[in-house]
């Protein structure tokens, strides 16, 4: 795999997915090359990953989540194309999940390879037992995750039923927190020293709003950057004193970008 001036990217699309398009639009606006494909093209031919540099699952309902959020996919990603996308990834390639793909990477195994034991973690029902589609705030800490470097905080959206990130126990959690791979955390509201509902809006073990590979080039994530791309995005926008040129989630997509330039 060769680095790119315009690093090319696969935004894959899947039955149900419903991101795709601004996903795509976000990492045009990069400086990137994305390109949207059917699944069942990257299946039939899977070596069209190795002429990418950055490939990434948008959110949505792949496949109606009639099993389980993002499990049909996770399966088809396995048994398809997993072997290609871990030489994709050892060639330095880049992969992001976004909600229904940070599921999805997460349940294949993609993003944390389970062990002798079975699966490290999942993503399961929110406490809230509903959809929760709101606002949340963001407390990075990127160590080597690539997608997050520079940042700090970020607001961004949630649009999930299934988003409560759980650890099989306290040994794995603890394990993922010394390796640095607890990169993305819900925060309290402001004056608030707790974080709790609807801060925290699926109840996540130790608030975890995203997780990263041991590499820091698998990133998956619940919150939705690609919708705070623009600052006029944010509900608040118009009582803002001075925007932003960009919306917190952009530096999201231009670090992928970068990262090949």
């Amino acid at each position: 795999m060769v680095s790119a001036s315009r690093p090319r990217i696969i935004v894959l699309r899947a039955p149900g997915t419903n991101c795709d398009l601004e996903t795509a639009y976000a990492f045009q606006k990069a400086g990137g090359l994305p390109e949207i494909l059917h699944i069942n093209r990257v299946t039939e031919s899977p070596a069209t990953l190795l002429q990418a540099q950055i490939f990434c699952i948008p959110g949505g309902f792949s496949y109606g989540d009639d099993l389980a959020a993002g499990q049909v996919l996770a399966v088809r990603l396995q048994k398809y194309i997993g072997d290609v996308l871990r030489e994709f990834h050892q060639r330095g390639g880049l992969i992001l999940g976004i909600c229904n793909g940070f599921q999805a990477l997460l349940k294949s195994g993609l993003l944390l390879a389970p062990d002798s034991r079975g699966p490290v973690a999942t993503l399961t029902w929110n406490d809230s037992h509903r959809f929760e589609d709101r606002w949340v705030t963001l407390a990075a800490q990127p160590g080597k995750c690539v997608f997050l470097a520079g940042i700090e905080t970020m607001e961004l959206p949630v649009a999930h039923a299934e988003g409560k990130f759980v650890p099989r126990d306290v040994q794995v959690l603890e394990q993922l927190q010394n390796s640095g791979q607890l990169v993305l955390r819900y925060t309290a509201r402001r004056g608030e020293k707790v974080v709790q509902y609807p801060a925290n809006p699926n109840g996540s073990i130790a608030d975890v709003a995203g997780v990263c590979d041991p590499t820091g080039r698998i990133f998956g994530l619940m919150p939705h950057p690609e919708r705070h791309i623009d600052p006029t995005q944010h509900p608040q926008w118009t009582r803002q004193e001075k925007l932003p040129e960009v919306g917190h989630g952009m530096a999201v997509f231009q670090n992928a970008v970068r990262y090949f330039q």
